[in-house]
């Protein structure tokens, strides 16, 4: 059994750029909860290695040389199931955003992200790797309200009431209980508001919502404690 102190989510990191790769690795591993076990420059040698080593995570970028990431993520799909594949990118086309999620990539972020978000993007698709993360912008996504007023995608009324509860601290199973609805389906709205709020967590979902002043923070304390990541 490995120590509590061992880094136990493994990574494999795909981009050409060998600086910005190694760069990247760095920051990860400041975060002592992860460990870079394989480096690939191009798509053949990223699922050699993802095959072979079946890391946790796979962070990798749009461009590479080989096949293109959605020739690589389609197939690890296939072979790798258990590997969470995170698209780390400078591209911001809503058809290649559609096109990754729907090959089954779990999350997709823009590499103008902050180190933080990163690492909680990273935690955030360990934890739970059914769920989607987009940081993309609002023009991307599309329909996303209008960008010149900074005002993010209309929730539905079912949207609002789970986000409310989760700022209250209330984990899925707790908030499923309360709307009468599956655990799945809360996980699906918590998805939806990620998208439209352009969040990477539950915290960072709850943050956004009230910067844009859909809810307003907790006096009495409600469910009690900050929302869970």
């Amino acid at each position: 059994m490995s120590a509590p102190d061992e880094p136990s989510i493994r990574v494999v990191l795909a981009d050409d750029h060998t600086l910005f790769r190694d760069g990247l690795a760095q920051l990860i591993q400041t975060d002592p909860a992860f460990q870079i076990v394989g480096q690939a420059a191009d798509g053949d040698r990223t699922v050699q290695i993802v095959t072979a080593l079946r890391p946790d995570i796979l962070v990798l970028d749009v461009e590479m040389p080989g096949p293109g990431a959605r020739a690589v993520v389609t197939g690890l799909r296939r072979t790798c199931p258990e590997v969470s594949v995170i698209v780390l990118t400078m591209h911001q086309n809503s058809r290649i955003v559609q096109e990754l999620l729907d090959c089954g990539a779990a999350a997709y972020l823009v590499k103008n992200i902050a180190r933080d978000q990163l690492i909680a993007a990273l935690h955030a698709v360990y934890q739970s790797p059914r769920n989607v993360l987009l940081s993309v912008s609002r023009e991307t996504l599309g329909g996303g309200g209008d960008p010149r007023e900074g005002t993010p995608r209309r929730l539905s009324t079912r949207e609002m009431e789970v986000l409310r509860l989760t700022a209250e601290a209330f984990s899925n199973s707790q908030i499923a209980t309360r709307l009468g609805i599956s655990e799945a389906t809360v996980k699906r709205h918590l998805t939806n508001i990620y998208a439209k709020l352009g969040a990477v967590s539950r915290v960072d979902s709850v943050r956004k919502a009230m910067a844009a002043k859909l809810i307003h923070p907790m006096i009495d304390g409600g469910g009690g404690g900050r929302p869970r990541d």
